[in-house]
């Protein structure tokens, strides 16, 4: 397949499991390399919590999201192995936390600082979490107008007909039972969060986080990043690059914005790496988490690109194949 236009993408909270990455791990060094320079590097065994997770704690946002950039790392260099490294990405691009992992990617962050960026993020938002989140199957532009009603805040553009709401729990229920009312044709799905993240409720971590963001080295990406906050690439400026992951925690995710970007600049193939959604207990049962999001986006712009999934061995198998075809 000859595919110059490529890119990668990586998924956010939400697509957390236990056993993710055991798969890559038993199969190749490289995985291997990677959760054991991320144990050194977090000063606990990562490789535990995410294969066994025996006191039930992925899915604290602290716990989840070193967790998934090493698992989201581990598929990369796997699928640069498999590939043989010949698969050049034209743009990164990641959702929420998978903005950090784009950035290792794309050799902007070193892997060590950025599980200890993530690891210190999460433990911000989960400390300073408050409220919930709550997804309409509505656009951007209404469900704006609904939670101003209510305080509450728009935190993630994910479909041009899905939008995700954040704020204080009264003031969502409240939202809710209005949506109810007026806008019965509509759903109103809550989210398991630890709070309304990418909302006015996170200013108070993302003061905290601005400090740790200033001592971290940011190197110039080999290929662009697009910031969830601009939905445009991260500038060739390292405070540049800064004031967007500060402005991005209290700010709507902008995927929908994202993939425009993706689409004006001709990609002709989007590839999924880590993360799994599903019942099945193991990877092989995952499925993964953009990829209904992508199609549908892709879809809504009569836009033709191809999806590939690259999520677990089998998956990473295929989607080399595929490059190689």
């Amino acid at each position: 397949m000859s595919a110059p236009q490529v890119m990668f993408v990586f998924p956010g909270q939400g697509s957390q499991y236990r056993g993710m990455g055991s798969d890559l791990h038993d199969a190749h060094e490289e995985a291997r390399a990677v959760y054991e320079r991320a144990s050194a590097a977090l000063g606990f065994d990562i490789q535990q919590l995410s294969f066994e997770d025996p006191q039930d704690e992925i899915g604290l946002t602290r716990n989840t999201q070193p967790a998934l950039l090493a698992h989201q790392v581990a598929c990369l260099r796997v699928f640069e192995k498999l590939t043989g490294g010949a698969v050049q990405p034209t743009l990164g691009a990641g959702h929420s936390l998978g903005e950090y992992t784009a950035l290792v990617a794309a050799g902007s962050l070193s892997l060590e600082d950025g599980l200890q960026l993530v690891r210190t993020r999460g433990e911000l938002m989960g400390r300073h979490g408050e409220g919930g989140m709550v997804a309409l199957t509505v656009d951007q532009a209404t469900a704006k107008e609904v939670a101003d009603r209510f305080y509450c805040q728009v935190a993630s553009c994910n479909l041009p007909e899905q939008t995700v709401v954040g704020g204080r729990d009264a003031d969502l229920d409240a939202l809710v039972k209005w949506a109810a009312e007026h806008m019965p044709r509509k759903r109103a799905v809550a989210l398991a969060t630890e709070g309304a993240f990418h909302t006015y409720l996170m200013v108070t971590a993302a003061r905290e986080f601005r400090t740790v963001l200033e001592a971290t080295e940011f190197a110039m990406p080999a290929y662009p990043v697009l910031s969830n906050y601009s939905a445009q690439p991260h500038e060739n400026d390292a405070d540049a690059i800064r004031t967007r992951l500060f402005f991005q925690l209290f700010n709507p995710v902008n995927w929908v914005g994202c993939l425009q970007t993706a689409m004006a600049a001709g990609i002709q193939a989007f590839v999924e790496l880590g993360g799994g959604l599903g019942k099945g207990e193991g990877p092989a049962e995952k499925r993964p988490n953009l990829e209904g999001i992508i199609k549908k986006t892709l879809k809504s712009g009569s836009y033709e690109a191809e999806y590939l999934g690259a999520i677990n061995l089998a998956t990473l198998e295929a989607t080399a194949a595929r490059f190689a075809a």
